[in-house]
């Protein structure tokens, strides 16, 4: 087997689509939102991406049959012929080593680069350490003209957020992008970094979707959010009242992670 394999399902030719890439990381924040928006826009498989550098692991389905890990490319058609066709990125691991981490990225990448991807997004989460009631969505960009025009949609650029800067996929995707002439954005959703968090994911969603004029339903979202709300609120209460189960006093080390 090859380090990276990548098998198309269909042969199809997109005009200048913009990818979205949102792979498993912090508070699953890029994945929720990444899987949620393939969801709700029924774009439809493109290509399955297998590799040596993805955990040694099948996945075992309720009927006992068993599946590959992977990541997986999708596509959606505009419904303008102005607009940008779209790509979105999504599955069940990052690289499990930094080599692993280049080498994948670089590979779909090049496979996007082929289609004529220009433009990339990628959708991340950001530990706070703590609950966040109404998380920000804090961006990084390839570009002070990227700055600019993600700001008029609410997304905050911080001098120090986040410290230390982008780790894993997020950020590789766009610092590789740039040698294929690509431009984009990081969207991160504050959260706190100890649950799955789809309100974190609602926010970087709302964000997005105004940036690619889509529209989509997020109730089903905003059920899973008061879900997990609940599932927090059970545990504070087993761990004792006015006590959670986060840490005291983490430092911005232990929860500054960007996936």
């Amino acid at each position: 087997m090859e380090d990276v394999l990548i098998r198309t399902h269909e042969t199809v030719s997109l005009k200048e689509p913009i990818l979205v890439a949102g792979l498993p990381g912090v508070g699953t924040v890029g994945k929720l939102a990444a899987d949620y928006l393939r969801e709700q826009l029924g774009t439809r498989p493109l290509a399955t991406i297998h590799s040596k550098f993805f955990p040694p692991q099948v996945y075992v389905n309720e009927e006992g049959l068993i599946r590959l890990v992977s990541n997986d490319l999708s596509y959606l058609k505009a419904k303008s012929a102005s607009d940008h066709d779209l790509l979105i990125l999504g599955g069940d691991y990052q690289g499990i080593s930094p080599e692993g981490q280049y080498e994948l990225t670089e590979r779909i990448l090049n496979y996007c680069n082929a289609l004529g991807t220009r433009e990339l997004y990628t959708l991340a989460g950001f530990a706070q350490g703590h609950v966040v009631e109404k998380p920000r969505v804090l961006g990084a960009a390839t570009s002070p003209a990227r700055v600019e025009a993600m700001k008029r949609f609410g997304v905050v650029f911080s001098r120090n957020d986040p410290g230390g800067g982008l780790i894993g996929a997020s950020g590789l995707f766009l610092g590789l992008g740039r040698t294929f002439g690509m431009e984009g954005v990081c969207l991160m959703g504050e959260t706190s970094g100890y649950f799955v968090d789809p309100r974190s994911a609602e926010a970087v969603l709302k964000v997005l979707t105004k940036v690619l004029g889509v529209q989509i339903d997020f109730s089903a979202l905003e059920a899973k959010a008061k879900e997990i709300d609940r599932i927090a609120q059970k545990i504070q209460e087993v761990t004792g009242e006015g006590r959670t189960s986060e840490p005291s006093n983490p430092s911005r080390e232990d929860v500054g992670y960007i996936g």
